[in-house]
């Protein structure tokens, strides 16, 4: 049961790690966990994960890691769309389905910032099953970033959830680092295994502001 109802605007302020990596094709139009009604259109050689520590949220503090297996087409027009994601409290899970038909599941986070530049991720899935886990090193140089600045339809998300379609453009600005993806695994029951490909960019993101905004809406 919702314990907090949140709806949109969301503003969201943390830290996290964004990666783009290249996979073979058979593993993105298979393992993507992509709907039967949208695999077919799925274009693109490489994915984007994110994992993001909201250390403030519109439904408090919690983790989440999701994956976006390249563009699907939504009606005339392409956009990416997250296919597989994980949080770790069940009010982000309500409301994130509701507010913009993004499929959150539950998972189990377990994250350890290290004073030597090396951050560890591990998630578990209720059953106590590991999901994924993550080890990076990152550097100390930082640069700003804000994505407000790329147009809209590159930033534009879309899901189908539950008869309705979303559609959302991100905004996000924060500080990165170059980083690198040390050691990593991944349970392809639960969550595509990027090491099937190689990691193309890693940054780890700090100081980082976002706003997911109110949604447009249309019945599919």
């Amino acid at each position: 049961m919702t314990q907090k109802v949140a709806p949109a605007p969301w503003h969201l302020k943390g830290q996290g790690y964004v990666m783009v990596v290249q996979l073979p094709q058979q593993v993105l139009n298979e393992q993507s966990f992509i709907s039967d009604e949208l695999k077919a259109t799925r274009r693109g050689h490489l994915a984007y994960i994110a994992f993001a520590d909201y250390q403030s949220s519109d439904v408090g503090a919690y983790h989440e890691l999701l994956y976006i297996g390249g563009t699907l087409k939504f009606g005339q027009k392409r956009h990416l769309s997250i296919s597989k994601i994980y949080v770790s409290t069940q009010d982000s899970i309500d409301n994130g389905q509701k507010n913009w038909g993004i499929p959150k599941e539950m998972a189990h986070f377990e994250v350890q910032y290290g004073a030597d530049n090396h951050d560890t991720i591990k998630l578990s899935a209720p059953t106590g099953e590991t999901i994924a886990q993550l080890s990076f090193s990152h550097h100390l140089f930082s640069f700003p970033v804000n994505i407000k600045l790329a147009p809209t339809r590159l930033r534009t998300l879309a899901q189908d959830w539950h008869g309705q379609r979303f559609f959302f453009p991100l905004q996000a600005s924060g500080y990165v680092k170059p980083a690198l993806l040390k050691e990593s695994y991944f349970d392809k029951r639960y969550f595509t295994d990027l090491n099937q490909g190689h990691v193309i960019a890693c940054f780890k993101v700090t100081d980082f502001s976002m706003v997911f905004p109110v949604p447009k809406t249309q019945v599919i």
